[in-house]
Protein backbone atom coordinates (compact mmCIF):
# COMPACT_ATOMS: atom_id res chain seq x y z
CA UNK A 1 0.00 0.00 0.00
CA UNK A 2 1.29 3.72 -0.75
CA UNK A 3 1.98 5.67 1.98
CA UNK A 4 -0.02 9.13 1.97
CA UNK A 5 1.73 12.61 3.62
CA UNK A 6 -0.64 14.95 4.88
CA UNK A 7 0.53 18.34 3.90
CA UNK A 8 -1.97 20.30 4.59
CA UNK A 9 -5.87 20.64 5.75
CA UNK A 10 -6.81 18.89 2.68
CA UNK A 11 -3.40 18.54 0.67
CA UNK A 12 -2.36 15.20 0.36
CA UNK A 13 0.93 13.56 -0.85
CA UNK A 14 1.26 9.69 -2.50
CA UNK A 15 4.99 8.44 -3.27
CA UNK A 16 4.73 5.27 -5.33
CA UNK A 17 6.39 3.24 -7.89
CA UNK A 18 5.94 1.87 -11.04
CA UNK A 19 8.56 -1.43 -11.38
CA UNK A 20 10.70 -0.42 -14.29
CA UNK A 21 10.46 -4.09 -15.57
CA UNK A 22 6.96 -3.57 -16.26
CA UNK A 23 7.12 -0.56 -18.02
CA UNK A 24 9.78 -2.12 -20.61
CA UNK A 25 7.72 -4.88 -20.99
CA UNK A 26 4.20 -2.56 -21.98
CA UNK A 27 6.44 -0.57 -24.32
CA UNK A 28 7.56 -3.92 -25.93
CA UNK A 29 4.07 -5.31 -26.86
CA UNK A 30 2.59 -1.92 -27.57
CA UNK A 31 5.53 -1.44 -30.51
CA UNK A 32 5.09 -5.10 -31.54
CA UNK A 33 1.01 -4.70 -32.16
CA UNK A 34 1.86 -1.25 -33.62
CA UNK A 35 4.42 -2.97 -36.11
CA UNK A 36 1.72 -5.15 -37.10
CA UNK A 37 -0.37 -2.77 -38.86
CA UNK A 38 2.07 0.26 -39.12
CA UNK A 39 2.62 2.02 -42.69
CA UNK A 40 6.01 3.36 -43.66
CA UNK A 41 7.29 4.61 -46.93
CA UNK A 42 8.95 1.41 -49.11
CA UNK A 43 7.58 -1.10 -47.02
CA UNK A 44 4.62 -3.23 -47.18
CA UNK A 45 1.57 -2.44 -44.04
CA UNK A 46 3.20 -4.71 -41.44
CA UNK A 47 7.01 -5.89 -42.74
CA UNK A 48 8.39 -2.84 -41.51
CA UNK A 49 11.41 -3.41 -39.49
CA UNK A 50 10.81 -3.30 -35.90
CA UNK A 51 14.08 -1.43 -34.97
CA UNK A 52 12.44 1.73 -37.09
CA UNK A 53 8.99 1.23 -35.46
CA UNK A 54 10.82 1.59 -32.21
CA UNK A 55 13.00 4.31 -33.42
CA UNK A 56 9.60 6.36 -34.66
CA UNK A 57 7.24 5.27 -32.11
CA UNK A 58 9.07 4.33 -29.40
CA UNK A 59 9.48 7.86 -27.63
CA UNK A 60 5.71 8.27 -27.92
CA UNK A 61 5.00 4.77 -26.21
CA UNK A 62 6.71 5.25 -23.62
CA UNK A 63 5.19 8.50 -22.42
CA UNK A 64 1.59 7.00 -23.04
CA UNK A 65 3.14 3.66 -20.99
CA UNK A 66 4.32 5.54 -18.22
CA UNK A 67 1.09 8.28 -18.08
CA UNK A 68 -1.67 4.99 -18.07
CA UNK A 69 0.84 3.50 -15.20
CA UNK A 70 0.90 6.58 -13.16
CA UNK A 71 -2.68 7.03 -13.65
CA UNK A 72 -3.49 2.76 -12.60
CA UNK A 73 -0.99 2.95 -9.93
CA UNK A 74 -2.60 6.30 -8.53
CA UNK A 75 -5.86 5.15 -8.79
CA UNK A 76 -5.17 1.99 -6.87
CA UNK A 77 -3.77 3.68 -4.09
CA UNK A 78 -6.48 6.29 -3.74
CA UNK A 79 -8.71 2.99 -3.58
CA UNK A 80 -6.97 1.32 -0.88
CA UNK A 81 -6.76 4.44 1.09
CA UNK A 82 -9.98 5.24 0.53
CA UNK A 83 -9.75 9.25 -0.34
CA UNK A 84 -12.19 11.23 -1.88
CA UNK A 85 -9.76 13.50 -4.33
CA UNK A 86 -11.23 16.83 -5.55
CA UNK A 87 -9.99 17.73 -8.92
CA UNK A 88 -6.90 16.29 -10.89
CA UNK A 89 -3.33 15.30 -9.15
CA UNK A 90 -0.32 16.86 -9.53
CA UNK A 91 2.66 14.20 -11.26
CA UNK A 92 5.71 14.61 -10.30
CA UNK A 93 8.92 12.75 -10.41
CA UNK A 94 10.45 12.05 -7.23
CA UNK A 95 14.20 12.90 -6.48
CA UNK A 96 16.15 10.05 -6.27
CA UNK A 97 14.76 7.30 -8.40
CA UNK A 98 16.48 4.57 -9.17
CA UNK A 99 17.23 2.30 -11.74
CA UNK A 100 14.30 -0.81 -10.58
CA UNK A 101 11.40 1.84 -11.19
CA UNK A 102 9.58 5.17 -12.23
CA UNK A 103 8.78 6.87 -8.53
CA UNK A 104 7.06 9.88 -8.22
CA UNK A 105 4.37 12.24 -5.95
CA UNK A 106 1.36 12.87 -6.72
CA UNK A 107 -0.05 16.20 -5.00
CA UNK A 108 -3.85 16.69 -4.56
CA UNK A 109 -6.58 18.21 -2.06
CA UNK A 110 -9.22 15.66 -0.88
CA UNK A 111 -12.62 16.54 0.49
CA UNK A 112 -13.71 17.52 3.64
CA UNK A 113 -15.14 15.74 6.64
CA UNK A 114 -17.90 17.62 8.61
CA UNK A 115 -21.24 17.65 10.06
CA UNK A 116 -24.36 19.95 9.34
CA UNK A 117 -24.67 22.57 11.82
CA UNK A 118 -27.47 23.01 13.76
CA UNK A 119 -30.02 25.83 12.48
CA UNK A 120 -32.77 24.55 15.19
CA UNK A 121 -32.85 28.07 17.42
CA UNK A 122 -32.55 30.30 14.16
CA UNK A 123 -35.41 32.33 12.67
CA UNK A 124 -36.64 32.65 9.04
CA UNK A 125 -39.06 35.04 8.26
CA UNK A 126 -41.36 33.93 5.39
CA UNK A 127 -42.67 37.12 3.23
CA UNK A 128 -46.92 37.40 3.25
CA UNK A 129 -47.93 39.72 -0.11
CA UNK A 130 -51.58 40.01 -1.36
CA UNK A 131 -52.33 40.65 -4.99
CA UNK A 132 -55.08 43.14 -5.58
CA UNK A 133 -56.44 45.36 -8.13
CA UNK A 134 -53.72 47.87 -7.15
CA UNK A 135 -50.63 45.32 -7.15
CA UNK A 136 -52.17 44.49 -10.70
CA UNK A 137 -52.51 48.11 -11.96
CA UNK A 138 -49.30 48.70 -11.12
CA UNK A 139 -47.71 45.75 -12.86
CA UNK A 140 -49.67 47.01 -15.78
CA UNK A 141 -48.05 50.37 -15.71
CA UNK A 142 -44.59 48.46 -15.67
CA UNK A 143 -45.31 46.66 -18.84
CA UNK A 144 -46.78 49.90 -20.37
CA UNK A 145 -43.53 52.09 -19.69
CA UNK A 146 -41.47 49.44 -21.21
CA UNK A 147 -43.25 49.34 -24.55
CA UNK A 148 -43.08 53.12 -24.44
CA UNK A 149 -41.58 54.97 -27.69
CA UNK A 150 -39.22 57.68 -27.68
CA UNK A 151 -39.76 60.81 -29.44
CA UNK A 152 -37.42 63.97 -29.78
CA UNK A 153 -37.74 67.10 -27.59
CA UNK A 154 -36.29 70.52 -26.99
CA UNK A 155 -36.58 71.14 -23.56
CA UNK A 156 -33.88 69.72 -21.27
CA UNK A 157 -33.20 66.43 -20.50
CA UNK A 158 -35.28 64.69 -17.13
CA UNK A 159 -35.44 61.47 -14.94
CA UNK A 160 -37.22 58.62 -17.55
CA UNK A 161 -35.78 60.19 -21.41
CA UNK A 162 -33.91 58.76 -23.58
CA UNK A 163 -30.81 60.83 -24.13
CA UNK A 164 -27.81 60.26 -27.00
CA UNK A 165 -24.73 61.38 -25.17
CA UNK A 166 -20.47 61.64 -26.44
CA UNK A 167 -18.23 61.41 -23.77
CA UNK A 168 -14.58 61.33 -23.16
CA UNK A 169 -13.05 60.53 -19.85
CA UNK A 170 -9.35 60.93 -18.84
CA UNK A 171 -7.56 60.04 -15.84
CA UNK A 172 -4.24 62.05 -15.09
CA UNK A 173 -4.41 63.51 -18.36
CA UNK A 174 -4.86 59.94 -20.09
CA UNK A 175 -7.96 58.63 -21.84
CA UNK A 176 -8.03 55.21 -20.42
CA UNK A 177 -10.16 52.32 -22.11
CA UNK A 178 -13.90 52.19 -22.62
CA UNK A 179 -13.46 55.97 -21.76
CA UNK A 180 -14.44 57.11 -24.72
CA UNK A 181 -17.80 56.77 -27.02
CA UNK A 182 -20.10 58.67 -29.54
CA UNK A 183 -23.92 58.20 -30.01
CA UNK A 184 -24.22 56.33 -26.70
CA UNK A 185 -27.38 56.06 -25.85
CA UNK A 186 -29.22 55.50 -22.24
CA UNK A 187 -32.45 56.20 -20.00
CA UNK A 188 -31.55 57.90 -17.47
CA UNK A 189 -33.26 57.07 -14.19
CA UNK A 190 -32.93 53.27 -15.18
CA UNK A 191 -29.16 53.35 -13.27
CA UNK A 192 -27.42 51.52 -16.05
CA UNK A 193 -24.82 54.53 -15.36
CA UNK A 194 -22.89 55.53 -12.50
CA UNK A 195 -25.23 58.13 -10.95
CA UNK A 196 -22.40 61.01 -11.14
CA UNK A 197 -22.61 60.29 -14.86
CA UNK A 198 -26.58 60.02 -14.76
CA UNK A 199 -26.52 64.03 -12.81
CA UNK A 200 -24.52 65.11 -15.17
CA UNK A 201 -26.46 64.27 -18.39
CA UNK A 202 -29.76 65.74 -16.29
CA UNK A 203 -30.68 69.07 -17.20
CA UNK A 204 -28.68 69.02 -20.65
CA UNK A 205 -30.46 70.65 -23.71
CA UNK A 206 -29.26 68.81 -27.02
CA UNK A 207 -26.07 70.31 -28.00
CA UNK A 208 -24.61 71.65 -24.41
CA UNK A 209 -22.06 70.66 -23.32
CA UNK A 210 -20.58 69.72 -19.64
CA UNK A 211 -17.16 68.86 -17.72
CA UNK A 212 -17.33 67.00 -14.71
CA UNK A 213 -15.71 64.36 -12.79
CA UNK A 214 -16.10 61.14 -11.30
CA UNK A 215 -14.82 58.77 -8.85
CA UNK A 216 -14.90 55.00 -9.64
CA UNK A 217 -16.07 53.01 -7.29
CA UNK A 218 -13.40 50.81 -5.25
CA UNK A 219 -15.50 47.39 -6.53
CA UNK A 220 -15.84 48.55 -10.19
CA UNK A 221 -15.66 45.89 -12.74
CA UNK A 222 -13.04 47.01 -14.36
CA UNK A 223 -9.77 46.78 -12.50
CA UNK A 224 -7.82 49.35 -13.96
CA UNK A 225 -10.31 52.37 -13.07
CA UNK A 226 -11.74 50.83 -10.02
CA UNK A 227 -11.23 53.18 -7.12
CA UNK A 228 -9.99 56.18 -9.18
CA UNK A 229 -11.13 59.70 -9.97
CA UNK A 230 -11.88 60.66 -14.04
CA UNK A 231 -12.64 64.18 -14.99
CA UNK A 232 -15.47 64.30 -18.66
CA UNK A 233 -16.37 65.97 -21.27
CA UNK A 234 -19.73 64.78 -21.87
CA UNK A 235 -21.96 66.65 -25.55
CA UNK A 236 -25.80 65.88 -25.33
CA UNK A 237 -26.93 65.43 -29.07
CA UNK A 238 -30.54 64.26 -28.10
CA UNK A 239 -32.99 64.31 -25.99
CA UNK A 240 -36.08 61.71 -26.09
CA UNK A 241 -38.93 61.52 -23.68
CA UNK A 242 -41.12 58.24 -23.41
CA UNK A 243 -44.70 58.11 -24.62
CA UNK A 244 -46.86 55.26 -22.74
CA UNK A 245 -49.35 53.71 -25.62
CA UNK A 246 -53.05 53.55 -23.94
CA UNK A 247 -54.75 50.54 -22.41
CA UNK A 248 -56.91 48.94 -24.61
CA UNK A 249 -57.25 46.27 -27.18
CA UNK A 250 -53.68 46.82 -29.06
CA UNK A 251 -52.07 46.78 -25.76
CA UNK A 252 -53.88 43.62 -24.61
CA UNK A 253 -52.57 41.78 -27.84
CA UNK A 254 -48.72 42.71 -27.52
CA UNK A 255 -49.36 40.98 -23.93
CA UNK A 256 -50.47 37.88 -25.92
CA UNK A 257 -54.34 38.14 -25.46
CA UNK A 258 -55.19 37.01 -29.45
CA UNK A 259 -58.53 38.95 -28.87
CA UNK A 260 -57.63 41.65 -27.33
CA UNK A 261 -59.82 41.94 -23.98
CA UNK A 262 -58.47 44.02 -21.72
CA UNK A 263 -60.41 41.78 -18.86
CA UNK A 264 -58.81 39.10 -19.92
CA UNK A 265 -55.51 40.88 -20.33
CA UNK A 266 -55.87 41.97 -16.47
CA UNK A 267 -56.83 38.33 -15.34
CA UNK A 268 -53.83 37.09 -16.92
CA UNK A 269 -51.63 39.79 -15.37
CA UNK A 270 -52.98 38.92 -12.13
CA UNK A 271 -52.81 35.09 -12.40
CA UNK A 272 -48.59 36.19 -13.64
CA UNK A 273 -48.37 38.60 -10.79
CA UNK A 274 -49.32 35.97 -8.43
CA UNK A 275 -46.75 33.49 -9.93
CA UNK A 276 -44.01 36.23 -9.16
CA UNK A 277 -44.96 36.61 -5.90
CA UNK A 278 -44.91 32.74 -4.87
CA UNK A 279 -41.84 32.83 -7.20
CA UNK A 280 -39.86 35.82 -5.25
CA UNK A 281 -41.40 34.44 -1.57
CA UNK A 282 -39.58 31.11 -1.96
CA UNK A 283 -36.43 32.75 -3.04
CA UNK A 284 -36.38 35.10 -0.09
CA UNK A 285 -36.82 31.71 2.24
CA UNK A 286 -34.14 29.26 -0.03
CA UNK A 287 -31.99 32.59 0.65
CA UNK A 288 -32.64 32.64 4.23
CA UNK A 289 -32.09 28.87 4.90
CA UNK A 290 -29.35 28.42 2.45
CA UNK A 291 -27.60 31.47 4.86
CA UNK A 292 -28.67 29.60 8.10
CA UNK A 293 -27.00 26.58 6.70
CA UNK A 294 -23.93 28.71 5.94
CA UNK A 295 -23.17 30.65 8.67
CA UNK A 296 -23.76 27.13 10.61
CA UNK A 297 -21.35 24.98 9.14
CA UNK A 298 -17.70 26.03 9.42
CA UNK A 299 -16.41 23.72 6.80
CA UNK A 300 -12.30 23.73 4.88
CA UNK A 301 -12.70 24.49 1.43
CA UNK A 302 -10.63 22.84 -1.71
CA UNK A 303 -8.27 25.27 -3.13
CA UNK A 304 -9.03 23.53 -6.44
CA UNK A 305 -12.93 24.16 -6.22
CA UNK A 306 -12.70 27.72 -5.23
CA UNK A 307 -10.19 28.04 -8.20
CA UNK A 308 -12.47 26.45 -10.95
CA UNK A 309 -15.65 28.13 -9.47
CA UNK A 310 -13.73 31.29 -9.92
CA UNK A 311 -13.19 31.00 -13.30
CA UNK A 312 -16.20 29.49 -14.22
CA UNK A 313 -17.73 32.38 -12.88
CA UNK A 314 -15.62 35.31 -13.76
CA UNK A 315 -16.55 33.41 -17.48
CA UNK A 316 -20.24 33.53 -17.09
CA UNK A 317 -19.73 37.49 -16.04
CA UNK A 318 -17.50 37.98 -19.72
CA UNK A 319 -20.24 36.07 -21.72
CA UNK A 320 -23.27 38.59 -20.01
CA UNK A 321 -20.78 41.87 -20.33
CA UNK A 322 -20.17 40.35 -24.34
CA UNK A 323 -23.58 39.78 -25.17
CA UNK A 324 -24.27 43.22 -24.45
CA UNK A 325 -22.02 44.29 -26.87
CA UNK A 326 -19.33 45.19 -24.62
CA UNK A 327 -15.66 44.51 -25.55
CA UNK A 328 -13.40 43.04 -22.80
CA UNK A 329 -10.26 42.57 -24.56
CA UNK A 330 -10.12 46.37 -23.44
CA UNK A 331 -11.67 46.29 -20.20
CA UNK A 332 -10.61 42.13 -18.76
CA UNK A 333 -12.29 41.28 -16.20
CA UNK A 334 -9.92 40.10 -12.96
CA UNK A 335 -11.47 36.83 -11.71
CA UNK A 336 -10.27 37.72 -8.40
CA UNK A 337 -13.15 39.24 -7.79
CA UNK A 338 -15.48 37.05 -8.16
CA UNK A 339 -13.51 34.89 -4.91
CA UNK A 340 -16.13 35.60 -2.75
CA UNK A 341 -18.77 34.71 -4.12
CA UNK A 342 -17.22 31.53 -5.39
CA UNK A 343 -16.15 30.65 -1.80
CA UNK A 344 -20.06 30.76 -0.71
CA UNK A 345 -20.89 28.41 -3.59
CA UNK A 346 -18.07 26.25 -2.90
CA UNK A 347 -19.48 25.55 0.97
CA UNK A 348 -22.87 25.52 0.17
CA UNK A 349 -22.24 22.97 -2.66
CA UNK A 350 -20.35 20.81 -0.21
CA UNK A 351 -22.79 21.08 2.45
CA UNK A 352 -25.74 20.31 0.45
CA UNK A 353 -24.57 17.61 -0.68
CA UNK A 354 -22.91 16.29 2.69
CA UNK A 355 -27.28 16.58 3.98
CA UNK A 356 -28.23 15.00 0.79
CA UNK A 357 -26.23 12.01 1.60
CA UNK A 358 -26.69 11.72 5.63
CA UNK A 359 -30.64 13.19 4.87
CA UNK A 360 -31.84 11.09 2.02
CA UNK A 361 -32.72 14.63 0.52
CA UNK A 362 -32.10 13.23 -3.28
CA UNK A 363 -35.23 14.41 -5.35
CA UNK A 364 -37.34 11.78 -6.69
CA UNK A 365 -38.06 12.29 -10.68
CA UNK A 366 -41.55 13.02 -10.08
CA UNK A 367 -40.31 15.78 -7.93
CA UNK A 368 -38.39 17.07 -11.23
CA UNK A 369 -41.12 16.65 -13.19
CA UNK A 370 -43.15 18.50 -11.10
CA UNK A 371 -40.72 21.55 -10.80
CA UNK A 372 -40.04 21.63 -14.71
CA UNK A 373 -43.55 22.01 -15.20
CA UNK A 374 -43.94 24.95 -12.64
CA UNK A 375 -41.02 26.42 -14.94
CA UNK A 376 -43.01 25.96 -18.10
CA UNK A 377 -46.09 27.22 -16.72
CA UNK A 378 -45.49 30.59 -18.20
CA UNK A 379 -44.53 29.40 -21.83
CA UNK A 380 -46.76 29.59 -24.95
CA UNK A 381 -46.42 26.25 -25.30
CA UNK A 382 -45.76 24.13 -21.68
CA UNK A 383 -45.61 20.50 -23.44
CA UNK A 384 -42.68 21.91 -25.82
CA UNK A 385 -41.15 23.59 -22.76
CA UNK A 386 -40.79 20.24 -20.83
CA UNK A 387 -39.93 18.08 -23.68
CA UNK A 388 -36.99 20.59 -24.31
CA UNK A 389 -36.04 20.02 -20.56
CA UNK A 390 -35.65 16.27 -21.05
CA UNK A 391 -34.18 16.38 -24.08
CA UNK A 392 -31.31 18.18 -22.88
CA UNK A 393 -29.32 16.55 -20.59
CA UNK A 394 -27.58 19.28 -18.61
CA UNK A 395 -30.87 21.36 -18.59
CA UNK A 396 -32.45 18.36 -17.01
CA UNK A 397 -29.46 18.13 -14.24
CA UNK A 398 -29.55 22.12 -13.61
CA UNK A 399 -33.08 21.44 -12.27
CA UNK A 400 -32.38 18.03 -10.36
CA UNK A 401 -29.83 20.28 -8.53
CA UNK A 402 -32.84 22.98 -7.95
CA UNK A 403 -35.07 20.46 -7.16
CA UNK A 404 -32.15 19.30 -4.35
CA UNK A 405 -32.09 22.73 -3.23
CA UNK A 406 -35.78 22.56 -2.29
CA UNK A 407 -35.41 19.13 -0.72
CA UNK A 408 -32.16 21.11 1.75
CA UNK A 409 -34.34 24.04 2.19
CA UNK A 410 -37.51 22.40 3.34
CA UNK A 411 -34.99 20.27 5.80
CA UNK A 412 -34.09 23.87 7.03
CA UNK A 413 -37.72 24.84 7.62
CA UNK A 414 -38.30 21.78 9.44
CA UNK A 415 -35.33 22.19 11.56
CA UNK A 416 -35.52 26.23 12.15
CA UNK A 417 -38.27 28.71 14.14
CA UNK A 418 -40.16 29.83 10.64
CA UNK A 419 -42.32 33.39 11.82
CA UNK A 420 -44.29 34.94 8.87
CA UNK A 421 -44.11 38.61 7.91
CA UNK A 422 -45.97 40.84 5.98
CA UNK A 423 -44.38 43.34 3.77
CA UNK A 424 -45.45 45.46 0.83
CA UNK A 425 -45.89 44.23 -2.90
CA UNK A 426 -43.05 46.87 -4.11
CA UNK A 427 -40.60 45.70 -1.34
CA UNK A 428 -41.04 41.98 -2.22
CA UNK A 429 -40.69 43.14 -6.12
CA UNK A 430 -37.80 45.89 -5.46
CA UNK A 431 -39.12 48.29 -7.12
CA UNK A 432 -37.82 51.88 -6.40
CA UNK A 433 -34.50 50.84 -5.75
Amino acid sequence: MASVETLGALERRISMSVPSDDIERQIGERLKKLARNVKMDGFRPGKVPFRLVQAQYGPQVRYEVIGDAVQKAFEQAVRENKLKVVGQPRIEPKDGADAKGFEFNATFEVYPEFKPGDVSNAQIERPQVSVGDTEVDKTIEILRKQRATFHAVERASQSGDRVVVGFEGRIDGEVFQGGQATDYSFVLGEGRMLPEFETAATGLRAGERKTFTLKFPDDYHAKDVAGNTASFELSLTKVEEPRLPPLDEEFARTLGVKDGDVAKMRAEVHANVEREVKKRVTARVKGQALQLLHDATPVELPKTLIAMETQGLAERARAQFESRGMKLEKMPIDPSAFEASAKRRVALGLIIGELARAEGLQPKPEQVRKLIEEQAESYESPAEVVKWFYMQPQRLSEMEGLALEDNVVNWVLSKAKVVDKAIAFDELMERGK
